[in-house]
């Protein structure tokens, strides 16, 4: 089976460096203060959508300027690199000894991603992965689609596994099963608008969808 995995709120808990970055971009830019749980609400979506969500009708100039200062404040966050929630490596390497092929679909850049990998060392763990800034954005299927045909797995054969309604959406558009996850960005009542399998609220409960 292909397992597919976001990565912030799911196998990284990142939510609150994302917030306070994108709060204090918005605080430096002089924009309209933004609650916490609105910029929890975008996240999951690639960074152009994300502040294009948080800002609508605002010049594309002025989001550009938004999306550098988030950018910068988020990479000298995560000189600290963030944890893995618990068991995620325990579950992984365990999904892995099992032959199961793990891949990463998420609304980080390219850049970020790999950064994050290489700190972590883990470069070569995944089998693929897809950034938001090489294909759609979530809810966009295209990522799927490109991580099925790289891996040559049918939408029937793999799961996409995250914590955003965006993570949900996007497996319902392009066919594959679903688990959300309760300790993430987005609450639960959002998610089940999208019909997962299952809801799980600690990691190692994926074993129990995938065995």
């Amino acid at each position: 089976m292909l397992i597919i995995f976001d990565w912030d709120g799911t196998l990284i808990d990142s939510t609150a460096k994302i917030i306070g970055s994108m709060q204090l971009a918005i605080a430096e830019l002089g924009l309209p203060p933004i609650a916490d749980d609105a910029v929890k609400g975008i996240i999951g979506l690639g960074l152009p959508e994300a502040v294009a969500t948080l800002y609508p009708g605002t010049d594309v100039a002025r989001l550009d300027q938004l999306r550098s200062s988030y950018s910068q404040y988020f990479i000298a966050a995560d000189r600290v690199p963030c944890h893995f929630y618990p068991d995620v490596e325990r579950v992984l390497d365990h999904l892995r000894d099992k032959g199961h092929q793990l891949a990463v679909a998420t609304g980080k850049s390219r850049n970020g991603l790999n950064r994050v990998l290489s700190n972590l060392q883990l470069t070569d763990y995944f089998d693929a992965s897809r950034c938001a800034d090489e294909t759609a954005s979530k809810p966009d299927p295209l990522m799927l689609h490109q991580l099925l045909a790289e891996l040559n797995y049918d939408a029937g054969a793999a799961v996409m596994v995250g914590d955003t309604a965006f993570d949900l959406e996007m497996a319902a558009n392009a066919g594959v099963a679903s688990v959300g996850v309760s300790y993430g960005a987005h609450p639960v009542d959002r998610l089940l608008l999208h019909k997962p399998r299952r809801i799980i609220d600690r990691f190692e409960q994926l074993l129990e969808c995938i065995d």
